[in-house]
């Protein structure tokens, strides 16, 4: 049996619709950059799945899938360092909670 662009699809919208779900209802800063990861994941997916599908030989789709990996990874750095910096000196992780740019 083999799978169709249909159904990669689906699974992909699947996963970029739960990520955004939990990016926008979850408190806690460490759930909502895992959350933005698993869009990110939905969206290599597509890409992949487009390139495989497209019937050329480029690897467009692939190239770009790496480069939104590193992207992702960078990001996540960041987000866990200003999350550790936050919870120092403010004791929290609770995105309510935070009015760091507020005067």
């Amino acid at each position: 049996m083999e799978i169709t662009l249909n159904q990669v699809l689906v699974l992909a919208a699947a996963m970029f619709t739960i990520g955004l779900y939990g990016a926008l209802t979850r408190k806690s800063i460490v759930i909502v950059v895992m959350c933005v990861e698993l869009m990110f994941s939905a969206v290599n997916i597509n890409l992949v799945a487009f390139s495989f599908y497209s019937g050329l030989e480029a690897l467009r789709g692939q190239v770009f899938a790496i480069f939104i990996m590193v992207v992702s990874a960078c990001e996540l750095g960041l987000c866990m360092a200003i999350a550790i910096l936050l919870y120092r000196n403010r004791e929290t992780v609770a995105v309510d909670e935070l009015d760091v740019m507020k005067w």
